[in-house]
């Protein structure tokens, strides 16, 4: 079900997913290899780097409303031992460069 579900995210990925995905396939950032709406346990992660154990999620406006479910979403990925960091979606719309830093400098801290 979440394979599923995963498969019709990435078909249905915000402006701000499809942004920041074109930074981050391929190698793009220093050859981490991430990977988009990824199943981890009952949930999906916008974008994962598995070799890091970082999640990268892009939030719209609803997720402020959302707060029960964020909380219980972070806490089993983080059980899970990933780390989580956390763009809205106009970060990533007008700090780009930005963003890929942050992602850069946590990434250089778990490895």
């Amino acid at each position: 079900m979440a394979n599923e579900n995963a498969r019709a995210l990435r078909k249905n990925q915000t402006e701000a997913e499809k942004t920041l995905w074109r930074r981050l396939r391929d190698k793009q950032v220093e050859g981490f290899r991430f990977r988009r709406q990824v199943p981890i346990g009952p949930y999906i992660a916008d974008f994962g780097c598995h070799s890091e154990k970082l999640i990268v999620e892009v939030d719209g406006g609803q997720h402020a409303e959302n707060e029960e479910y964020d909380g219980a979403r972070a806490a089993l990925m983080e059980k899970e031992g990933y780390r989580i960091l956390r763009f809205w979606n106009n970060e990533v719309f007008e700090n780009l460069d930005g963003v890929l830093e942050r992602i850069l400098e946590t990434l250089r801290i778990v490895k």
